[in-house]
């Protein structure tokens, strides 16, 4: 296999896990944290913005959703114009995870990058958005 292929693949495989285990800590599963993230920017979204913001199908929301429904984190409304919409809005559990959530972010991200300087830091995060832009380039056929 590619050593860039090996590497990355192993390296998310390992940041995935332990970021799953700092979210169940809170009652989340991984993801779930970025779509609580776009409510709180902008609470009442529907599935299909969720989705499209996070690159992914509506029924991953729908799915994520239920769950945190049923979690006590966010609540389904219909939309006051336009009644075939369903909008997402947390309830103050959901809200409550903010501040906890973006802390332990924070946290791991910075003990993952605890041996990098500041300037490798910052190098490291300007390489991986041009992989980034790569990867998204070749999916969209370009």
């Amino acid at each position: 296999m590619p050593e860039f292929l090996d590497l990355h693949g192993r390296t998310n495989k390992a940041v995935r896990a332990i970021a799953d285990a700092r979210l169940r800590r809170h009652g989340l599963h991984l993801g779930q944290d970025h779509l609580l993230a776009l409510l709180w920017e902008q609470d009442g979204r529907t599935p299909g913005e969720l989705a499209a913001a996070l690159d992914v199908t509506t029924p991953t929301i729908v799915k994520g959703a239920t769950r945190m429904a049923a979690a006590g984190l966010l609540t389904r409304r219909r939309d006051q114009q336009d009644n075939r919409l369903v909008r997402l809005w947390l309830t103050d559990a959901g809200r409550a995870l903010r501040k906890p959530v973006e802390e332990d972010r924070r946290r791991l991200e910075a003990e993952l990058t605890a041996g990098l300087g500041d300037g490798e830091r910052e190098q490291l995060l300007r390489l991986l958005a041009k992989v980034h832009q790569a990867a998204a380039e070749l999916l969209a056929g370009g």
